[in-house]
């Protein structure tokens, strides 16, 4: 089996001569070490040094310079990967959610408190973007059988590499985290490095763009739905938010073989797209009686709830509309507080959980699930990278229907 050899030439900057002087560089480039290192195991002359240029070629990003202001183009230095890194030139990445929040500078706690991103070791400028998509150009000498000049998956939720959750391959529960896009520099550029391959998964037979969404919709909502489950085939789940996260809940519920599905959300406009994901049935969330309107949809209390919006309102209907022994999984970030009666909870028998993001394994499972084709493509629209200002702003004000991809080149 080939490994990577210790890569010292700037890869990474000869990928960029492809905005300068065209693509069959950077394919020639890949072509001539693969034939090389087919040929007689050893690396083209070219990469024994460092490639040069008469003009240093820089990576483009869009950063937050400010908080809550719209991101900004800026250059900087293509990194060249060390020890284990890994580095990729990007295709796509996914537009979250949560990068709203995170361009916002703060989480709302409730009760008028935030978490300030400052407070996480935050602070501009920073690259967001945490579902990147790309191919790979270059490792480090330690990153031993590497998939140079193929297109990778990235899974962003990386930890320390050497606690106790790091070691089980829980790096989504690491205490020190290094999360592509919050603590380590994110997708909203043209290149990105890794610290290791092991964060690279293979998404061959899927549709690219799509498959950048898998990293943190795809993982987050099949991590939510194996903790709601074994869910009993004859009950009811309510999905609450059917924004692009709520779509993929309902996906995934239909891929893991539930089918009954009530799409709740305060924009009746999404509930189409609901019903062709495969709910059986949807609620405006926002009714004063939105909860009586599940239960007789359901002929009584439903078995769990998946919030993908988890603010007051969303959380209080969750609770209001499971029966004993049931489950509320809490997935969404908008934020706020409940009043919650602790003897309740130990009455009703309530589970109430918080679930975040997922593992490398996991993803794996999401991917084969989806070319599987048991996990249906949801509502995409790709972007130029340029546009991913307007798109946190639609975000933020509800207007998008599925997803949105910014598209890198």
């Amino acid at each position: 089996m080939l490994t990577s050899p210790a890569i010292t030439a700037n890869l990474g900057s000869v990928s960029m001569a492809r905005r300068d002087t065209g693509e069959p560089i950077y394919r020639n480039l890949i072509s001539s070490y693969a034939a090389s290192v087919a040929a007689h195991g050893t690396r083209p002359s070219c990469l024994n040094g460092t490639v040069t240029n008469n003009k240093e070629k820089r990576m483009l990003s869009y950063d937050v310079t400010e908080w809550g202001k719209p991101l900004q183009p800026r250059e900087r230095a293509t990194p060249v990967p060390k020890g284990s890194e890994v580095l990729l030139k990007l295709k796509y990445c996914g537009v979250c959610h949560s990068d709203v929040h995170i361009r916002d500078g703060y989480f709302d706690l409730g009760g008028g408190k935030r978490f300030h991103m400052s407070d996480r070791g935050m602070n501009p400028p920073i690259t967001l973007g945490h579902e990147p998509y790309g191919t790979v150009i270059a490792a480090g000498p330690d990153a031993g059988n590497v998939p140079i000049g193929k297109d990778r998956l990235v899974c962003p939720w990386i930890g320390c590499g050497d606690c106790a959750r790091c070691r089980e391959g829980r790096d989504n529960h690491c205490m020190t985290p290094r999360w592509v896009g919050v603590q380590s520099a994110g997708g909203y550029a043209d290149h990105l490095l890794i610290p290791h391959p092991r964060y690279l998964v293979d998404a061959s037979g899927i549709d690219p763009a799509w498959a950048a969404t898998l990293a943190c919709s795809g993982l987050t909502t099949y991590s939510a739905v194996s903790t709601l489950a074994p869910i009993p085939a004859e009950e009811w789940v309510t999905v609450i938010g059917a924004g692009g996260l709520g779509l993929m809940t309902i996906g995934m519920l239909r891929a893991l073989g539930h089918e009954r599905i009530i799409a709740a959300d305060i924009d009746p406009s999404k509930f189409p797209a609901a019903r062709e994901e495969g709910a059986a049935a949807t609620v405006k969330a926002d009714d004063p009686d939105a909860a009586g309107q599940l239960q007789k949809i359901a002929g009584g209390m439903l078995f769990g709830a998946i919030d993908l919006v988890n603010n007051t309102p969303s959380a209080t209907l969750a609770l209001s509309s499971i029966r004993k022994g049931g489950k509320v999984i809490l997935v969404g970030l908008y934020g706020g507080e409940i009043p919650l009666s602790l003897v309740s909870v130990v009455q009703r028998a309530l589970t109430i959980c918080g679930s975040n993001v997922g593992t490398v394994d996991e993803l794996k499972q999401v991917v084969k699930l989806a070319r599987e084709g048991k996990l249906k493509p949801i509502p995409v629209e790709k972007r130029p990278l340029s546009e991913v200002s307007r798109t946190l702003d639609e975000l933020k004000a509800g207007k998008i229907i599925g997803r949105v991809v910014a598209e890198i080149g």
